[in-house]
């Protein structure tokens, strides 16, 4: 396992932007893919975007497709999380997560790392 710091959250106004980051420990870390989930209040967990072990593959879900960029830095040890054009319902604690494996997925019971959230809230 690694251990995952995620910072960078806020109150933003809706259209706005924030860039979320994920910091990791652990040597390992440039062979686990990465996810990013999200939970609102009274909502279950959602998949929001993963990345593979290298960055040169990525996925989201479709409610943020154009609008949010996953990207890593595995010289830094960092996770990306780059939204854009806000919207209210993005907010959320946004969660990362790595995967022991070199491709992400959405399913998160296939994550066995997670960092402790970060709060981001947009206003209209």
């Amino acid at each position: 396992q690694v251990q995952l710091v995620e910072s960078g959250g806020g109150l933003v106004q809706a259209g706005g932007s924030l860039r979320l980051s994920c910091a990791a420990s652990g040597r390992t870390f440039s062979s686990y893919a990465v996810g990013w989930f999200r939970q609102a209040p009274g909502k279950e967990r959602e998949f929001v975007a993963t990345i593979d072990y290298r960055g040169g593959s990525t996925g989201y879900i479709d409610s943020v497709k154009g609008r949010f960029t996953v990207s890593r830095d595995n010289a830094k040890n960092t996770v990306y999380l780059q939204m854009n054009s806000l919207k209210p319902e993005d907010t959320a604690v946004y969660y990362c997560a790595a995967a022991p494996s070199r491709y992400g997925t959405d399913q998160h019971r296939l994550y066995d790392s997670w960092g402790q959230g970060t709060q981001v809230t947009v206003s209209v």
